[in-house]
């Protein structure tokens, strides 16, 4: 035992084969090391890099915060919005002022397209002549033929329209359904008359101009005046707005519009004491009573046939369209008993 050597005891456990977390940290240096060392210089922020300025004691009561303003007793303050700079290379907030920017101002709507048609598109059709006589009791003045109905010749002739239908549900024509080919005999069978205050025919009402409307107007007095009918239908709104457009020198207001009978003053082709114009006569056609003066033609205002016009109700326009047929019921009854007696 005494030849034998003891070994030595092992060293006490330690934590020095790991390693330390101190060594990695970052050391910062002193500005006299960082101008002599030779390592790039390190990216620190301006912020840290500004030095503090020490309070003086006037400062010392101002508030610790220069960008809060303390507020008067009994004040709200106003919460300040940070929203991001417009410059492009910076990231920084700035305030925005709790007073909103003028906003900037809208661009104009661009007017759609207008669906104006000129008179060359349809040149190709010819145009429907009136169905005209003396003594008549209506002369219903419509806007203007339709395609088809410039190739067929006959008033109203598309089927959608409902012309012929409200002038026999009306009692217009109380014995039968007139088809449109019949459209020259009204005058003679029935006493009502067919014109229109443009000619020229289009598609649709929306493809003439207000210029032709209001120019149409002035013909249609010298027909009143040249054929004296009882009554003048005007057969839609839009023709109405016309005709009141040229005589009052403005449009027509809502509540000065109605349906139905209109008031005297409103009469169609009044004639003065001065009479008919010779040159508004023409050989062999009977312009009623005499030659001298004339109340003119009272003016009913319908609402238009067009399969189009849907503003109205089917039953709604039957009970305007039945107002004149009451009229015209009467009168046809009272001229049988004249002319009888």
């Amino acid at each position: 035992m005494d030849d034998e050597t003891i070994p030595e005891s092992p060293p006490p456990a330690s934590f020095k084969g790991r390693l330390q977390l101190q060594d990695f940290m970052f050391q910062p240096k002193s500005p006299s090391n960082m101008a002599s060392s030779t390592d790039s210089p390190l990216r620190r922020s301006t912020r840290l890099l500004t030095p503090s300025i020490p309070a003086s004691p006037s400062s010392a009561s101002a508030s610790a915060s220069p960008s809060r303003p303390r507020s008067t007793p009994g004040t709200k303050r106003k919460a300040i919005t940070l929203l991001p700079s417009n410059e492009e290379d910076d990231n920084t907030l700035t305030p925005l002022s709790s007073t909103p920017s003028p906003s900037p101002k809208k661009r104009p709507r661009s007017r759609p397209p207008s669906t104006y048609a000129a008179p060359s598109v349809y040149a190709h059709l010819p145009h429907l002549p009136d169905a005209m006589a003396p003594n008549l009791l209506v002369l219903l003045v419509g806007l203007n033929p339709g395609i088809q109905t410039a190739r067929q010749q006959h008033a109203y002739a598309h089927p959608s329209n409902l012309f012929w239908k409200l002038l026999f549900s009306s009692g217009l024509t109380p014995d039968r359904l007139v088809p449109p080919a019949e459209d020259r005999g009204l005058p003679k069978t029935y006493g009502l008359g067919l014109t229109n205050i443009v000619s020229r025919p289009s598609r649709n009402g929306a493809e003439l101009s207000k210029a032709e409307m209001d120019a149409g107007v002035a013909l249609l007095e010298e027909k009143a005046r040249r054929w004296r009918p009882e009554v003048t239908c005007v057969v839609g709104k839009s023709i109405w707005e016309s005709i009141w457009r040229v005589r009052h020198g403005r449009g027509i207001r809502k509540e000065e519009f109605r349906y139905g009978w209109q008031d005297e003053g409103e009469n169609m082709g009044k004639v003065g004491e001065a009479g008919q114009r010779d040159e508004e006569r023409e050989e062999g056609v009977d312009y009623g009573e005499g030659n001298g003066s004339w109340e003119g033609s009272r003016v009913f205002v319908a609402c238009s046939t067009s399969g189009l016009a849907a503003t109205l109700r089917p039953p709604e326009k039957e009970a305007i369209w039945r107002e004149l047929g009451v009229w015209v019921e009467k009168r046809r009854e009272e001229r049988k008993a004249a002319s009888t007696a």
